[in-house]
């Protein structure tokens, strides 16, 4: 039986940080009370369409914050003009570097996004009075290098079908840590990237990227009920593919 999709999902209401829905996995997850109090007075809300920039690569950005909604692509600009996707950002994750303003890639709305927002100065100072904030954002620093470290794998030595079960698979993880659940087979996902930008983030063609969905169809690793979303029919054969151990991956998503 296959669940409703889980993944990226818009709840277009006023926040609270004691209950903000990406509470326990964002920046502020360590934060004592007080601490909330005062990132409560400092936070704003910014929401931005498909395709529109929320950072610029080179830029001194005045803000920094915490995807609520949605998925952001991280891209860089060749010299020659070409634009790479190196990453993903989805909800609980962090936008901007606190004490460096330089921002090393364009972040690009891959799908609706809202933002939770503080001016830079105004978070550096709170960052250096916090040890729990410290404690956290070098958490998620470590986990943005480690996710770095799995991409640049996916891109340099794993095949097609490889590609494109890892993409799923992270893309399940995120989803099943945010809703703090199994991944079994069942789970249904949003895919938040058309078939260009999949092809794009993997670095295959959109051809090839259409091909793959339609093998791990017919090997019963997915069903695909429509361009969008993707059924996790055999999540144990999707992960040997992707390169993954099926009882840590399961175990992790509800850590």
């Amino acid at each position: 039986m296959v669940t409703e999709p889980t993944a990226i999902e818009f709840t277009w209401k006023p926040h609270c940080c004691a209950d903000c829905a990406i509470r326990h996995r964002a920046v502020c997850s360590y934060s004592t009370p007080a601490e909330l109090a005062l990132l409560e007075k400092a936070k704003f809300y910014k929401d931005f369409e498909p395709g529109q920039e929320i950072v610029s690569e080179g830029e001194h950005t005045q803000v920094l914050g915490s995807v609520i909604d949605g998925v952001v692509a991280l891209q860089k600009t060749l010299e020659d003009g070409r634009r790479q996707m190196v990453g993903l950002l989805f909800p609980s994750d962090f936008i901007g570097r606190p004490l460096r303003p330089v921002a090393p890639y364009d972040a690009v709305a891959a799908t609706r996004v809202r933002m939770c927002l503080f001016h830079r100065r105004e978070f550096e100072d709170l960052l250096r009075g916090s040890e729990q904030l410290k404690h956290r954002l070098l958490e998620m620093t470590l986990d943005e290098l480690d996710a770095a470290q799995e991409w640049m794998l996916l891109l340099g030595r794993k095949t097609a079908a490889e590609k494109l079960a890892s993409f799923l698979m992270i893309l399940s993880r995120r989803a099943a840590v945010l809703e703090n659940r199994p991944i079994l087979d069942g789970m249904a996902l949003q895919i938040p990237l058309g078939r260009e930008a999949i092809a794009e983030y993997l670095g295959l063609t959109i051809e090839t990227v259409s091909r793959q969905f339609s093998t791990l169809r017919r090997k019963g690793l997915v069903d695909l009920p429509d361009k969008r979303t993707v059924a996790l029919t055999n999540v144990a054969a999707l992960q040997q593919l992707a390169g993954e151990d099926f009882d840590d991956t399961a175990s992790d998503a509800v850590a």
